[in-house]
């Protein structure tokens, strides 16, 4: 459950982010992981309770391929502007790597993370 507490850290935790203080990508993740839940859940990843009732999610498909799309990153008001659906995005990047799976970023804010991040080029889907 997200408790208000999480809100301020994660605003806390992106103002470390924007360079009040350097963290390396180990200690990024670990700060990440303990802030928040993501779960997952039937074609997607979530933060919230219940995957019904999501504060925000990333929808996915074809997750049972060797191929993942990202079809869409809704973030809900209460996280909006605090990096959730960068953390999403993470994640779907840490399942493709887990699961040896591609992705394609098909909506816009998931094409501009995997421009963003060159790490994420390892998971990228390239149609050769």
């Amino acid at each position: 459950m997200l408790f208000d507490y999480d809100i301020i850290m994660l605003w806390i935790y992106k103002v470390l982010l924007k360079g009040f203080c350097k963290m390396n990508k180990i200690m990024e993740r670990v700060v990440l992981r303990i802030m928040i839940d993501i779960k997952k859940g039937l074609n997607k990843f979530y933060i919230g309770e219940t995957e019904e009732n999501t504060l925000a999610e990333v929808i996915l498909s074809d997750t049972s391929k060797d191929v993942i799309k990202i079809d869409h990153t809704f973030v809900g008001e209460k996280l909006k502007g605090k990096g959730a659906g960068k953390l999403l995005i993470r994640k779907v990047v840490d399942f493709a790597i887990e699961e040896n799976k591609k992705i394609i970023p098909v909506c816009v804010f998931a094409k501009k993370e995997f421009d963003k991040n060159k790490e994420y080029e390892s998971v990228l889907y390239k149609n050769d």
